[in-house]
């Protein structure tokens, strides 16, 4: 079988990639920049993935991306920017494309908190995504996990960066629920549903970890996890708005304001959903892995107990 993976060069992508590859798929990443997927073609044998140019806001590209393929899977998504273009409408785009091309087995990546009422522009954008996809593939797979972590990941690793170097931090939204999920076991549970994809059509999962933790637990765990110790402390709702209608709009901002509003709803799995389990994957707790990749926020690394002792 081939796989057509869209966005397949990203974080979560390459593990995906991974996934498929060893199960014995061969992997087409789709890709506006083709080259960010390099690091795919050493994953498999020789021959066994390919790299493709693709744009999801542009059909024609999409259109060829799918075209051959027998499964395809969609990661592609923004956090700004152009969040219509990309998570609505470019979701839409692939899964016209699926259909189109007669492909039955389509696995769409949204994530916790999608919904096309909500508040936030990310929220709702991707929940018009998920109301596309199931227009033009009703037995679509929609997969929506809370927020990842891995070695490369853009949660534990810039929060611990700043911890390192605030000797104050202040904590935005630190009663805000998280239920952090292991990129691994994303990419596994997306593998399985290609995999077996008559058992999961039709059906949403959603995606979270063992635990569930608040934004103020997470830092303070991260803290302790590299052993540094800055004073912490909560910035009040109305600080944090304002920070982030003041400096929102800049290129290294802290947050945005949409992201600000992402902040005031919890991001956990919902208790009647189906999960990880339902789709055989025991969740792989933070601390049984972390400190592969975190050791390098350390003060002496890997040295760090030695140095103390």
């Amino acid at each position: 079988m081939l796989v057509t993976v869209f966005g397949g060069g990203g974080f979560l992508g390459r593990y995906v990639a991974q996934e498929l590859l060893g199960r014995g798929f061969r992997v087409r990443v789709a890709e506006r920049e083709p080259a960010n997927a390099l690091r795919v073609k050493p994953l498999g044998n020789l021959g066994q993935s390919q790299l493709v140019h693709a744009d999801v806001r542009n059909p024609a590209s999409v259109a060829r991306a799918v075209a051959g393929a027998d499964a395809v899977v969609n990661l592609v998504a923004v956090l700004k920017g152009d969040m219509d273009g990309i998570n609505h409408i470019g979701a839409a785009n692939v899964a016209k494309a699926a259909a189109e091309a007669g492909v039955t087995t389509l696995v769409h990546i949204s994530a916790i908190g999608s919904d096309a009422q909500s508040q936030s522009a990310y929220g709702r954008s991707k929940g018009q995504g998920e109301q596309a996809v199931r227009a033009a593939v009703p037995a679509a797979t929609l997969i929506r996990p809370s927020i990842l972590f891995g070695r490369e990941d853009q949660f534990t690793n810039p929060f611990a960066n700043l911890i390192r170097m605030a000797p104050v931090l202040p904590i935005i939204a630190g009663e805000t629920k998280f239920q952090p999920v292991y990129v691994v076991d994303v990419a596994r549970a997306i593998a399985t549903a290609v995999a077996d994809a008559a058992a999961h059509a039709g059906k949403t999962y959603e995606l979270g970890g063992p635990q569930v933790l608040s934004m103020a637990q997470i830092n303070a765990w991260l803290a302790d996890a590299i052993g540094h110790k800055p004073a912490m402390f909560a910035m009040p709702a109305c600080a944090s708005e304002w920070l982030a209608r003041l400096t929102g709009w800049l290129p290294a901002a802290p947050i945005t304001l949409d992201q600000w509003r992402m902040l005031q709803v919890d991001n956990v799995v919902d208790a009647k959903a189906k999960g990880l389990a339902d789709l055989g994957i025991a969740p792989t707790p933070l601390a049984a892995v972390a400190d592969q990749w975190l050791v390098q926020y350390r003060k002496h690394g890997r040295f760090t107990a030695r140095a103390k002792a």
